[in-house]
Order: structure tokens, then sequence, then C-alpha cells
């Protein structure tokens, strides 16, 4: 007949690598079930797993900006035309899929020939074993600049690239390593480009706090609003009292003496509009009630 065996166990304490497939080795866990029986082969059947060793992109070496510069002289002994100078900046090291990277960079064109500012994202997968290493490098998104002419400049103020799906990193691993690392570089024609690259982390756990440029303005805030704290006293002092105030003549002032109507004298003893006069102008509680 049919039988069902339920089973769970825990994976081990230690952190696994994250499950990954790439050019020339994977990283795969499976759960293997087999079935023995007497004078007949086993029968076995598996299903795989996927593994995903957290990182969080919040901790303070991955939320650290980044900064890079470089300077080129474009052509060959004596018939230079004049230098290409880069610099870029990324807010943190670390992101997560589906993020979008706001780029900072400075570009200043002091050669004879039109350049085009691009960045890109590329994933460097490193495989070791038995004392060799082997390297597969890719791109994996890329954004491109304006042209810029001969004796310009170009500023770039948070250009964003957003980060597709793809593996998170992976730093701990013997045998398989996954790394990404966003390039500035610039086209230069006739004359190979000028490139920075910044390192980047891949998390799986995104920032959930301020940028690090948020962060700043509130500590500044926070700063300049410190002499608040130290003139207010512990005590506030009570308020003045109601009849210090509104004198009797200012309340006398705002009553005038109206002819009561007749049908509602005889019920209430005295004017309508007193009454309201009167409700109005009633005096606040005192400080210690409230």
């Amino acid at each position: 007949g049919r039988h069902e065996f339920p089973f769970s166990f825990q994976l081990p304490q230690e952190p696994l690598v994250t499950s990954f497939t790439g050019k020339y080795g994977s990283i795969q866990y499976y759960v293997k079930a087999v079935l023995e029986r007497p004078a007949a082969p086993d029968q076995s059947v598996q299903a795989e797993l996927q593994v995903i060793s957290h990182i969080d992109v919040s901790s303070p070496a991955l939320l650290t900006p980044v900064l890079r510069s470089q300077e080129k002289m474009v052509g060959c002994w004596f018939f230079t035309s004049g230098p290409v100078s880069l610099s870029a900046k990324i807010e943190r090291k670390g992101y997560c899929n589906g993020e979008a990277i706001p780029i900072y960079a400075e570009i200043e064109n002091c050669s004879s020939r039109l350049i085009v500012p691009k960045a890109a994202i590329f994933q460097t997968q490193t495989y070791l074993a038995s004392g060799k290493t082997k390297t597969f490098r890719q791109m994996v998104a890329n954004v491109r600049g304006n042209h810029i002419a001969s004796g310009s400049t170009d500023t770039w103020n948070g250009k964003t690239l957003k980060i597709p799906p793809v593996s998170p990193s992976i730093l701990d691993c013997c045998i398989i390593r996954v790394e990404y690392s966003l390039a500035v570089y610039i086209h230069i024609p006739g004359a190979k480009k000028l490139m920075i690259e910044m390192p980047l982390v891949i998390g799986t756990i995104p920032c959930i706090g301020f940028s690090s440029r948020n962060s700043s303005i509130t500590s500044q805030f926070s700063m300049d609003m410190s002499w608040l704290a130290l003139t207010m006293p512990e005590h506030p002092e009570a308020p003045p009292n109601y009849a210090d105030v509104v004198s009797e003549e200012e309340f006398s002032r705002h009553v005038p003496a109206y002819p009561p109507p007749i049908d509602c004298e005889e019920q209430l003893c005295c004017p309508v509009f007193a009454y309201i006069q009167e409700f109005r102008f009633q005096p606040p509680p005192l400080y210690s009630e409230v």
C-alpha cells in the first residue's frame, strides 16, 4: 500500500555558503531519500534546496562611502593633447538586489578628443582547486552619460544604476568566490579607456536606516538644537493669573448694557447676551489644577 513518513532536520549551526551556479562550478544542496529493499537494488530520489547565507548591508563596514580618482594623459610622447581626470564616489559599499546605486562623479576633459563617461557593475567569479585559479568576469548592468567635448566638464549628481537580480556576494568560501565592483570609466577614441573600480557587496538584508547623507544631516541638526536643552528650566514657571491679565475695566468694556428681551428676562433673570459674554471671559483653570 501507500505509506507516508514525515521527517525534519536542522541545518548545521556553522555558516553555509549560498547556493550558486556559475561558469565553471556550482554550490548545491539537496535532500536525498533512499529506500532499501532486500534482494533488490535500492531506490533513491533527491530534491534540491536553496540555501542563502544572509549578508546585512547595514553593518558599519558596508555603510562607509567609497571614493576613487584618477587622471590620464591622452596621446603619447610629444603628441599629447591634454589630461582627462575622473573622480567618482558612492555613498556606501553594500547594496541589495533591486536597489539603485546613486553615482557622484566629476569628469574634466582637457584633451582634444570627444569622450563618453560610462558606469557598469561587474561580477567576478573565482574558482580555486588543486592549487590553481580560474576567473570569469561579466557585466551585469551598465549606464551611459552624455558626450563631453574638449575643454568641458561634466558632473553626475546621483546618476542611478539599478542592480539586476543577481546572486549575493560569496566571500567566505574556499573554492568559489563571487565578488562585485562598480566601474566608472571614460571611453576615449584612439586611446585606452580611463577606469576606476569601487568594490561592491551585494547583500540579502537591505539597509533600513537613513543613508549616510541623511545621518549626517540628522546629527548636525541634533547638534544645532542642543542649546535648547540647556536653556529650558527643569520646572517650567506657572502662567500669570487671569486677573493680572484682564482687568475689571476691560471685562466690563466687552459686556455692553443691551436692554434684555421681554420673553427671556423672566426665565433667565438677565440678558442672554450677558450669559454668553460671561462664558467667553471665564478664567482658565489654575496651572496647578492642570
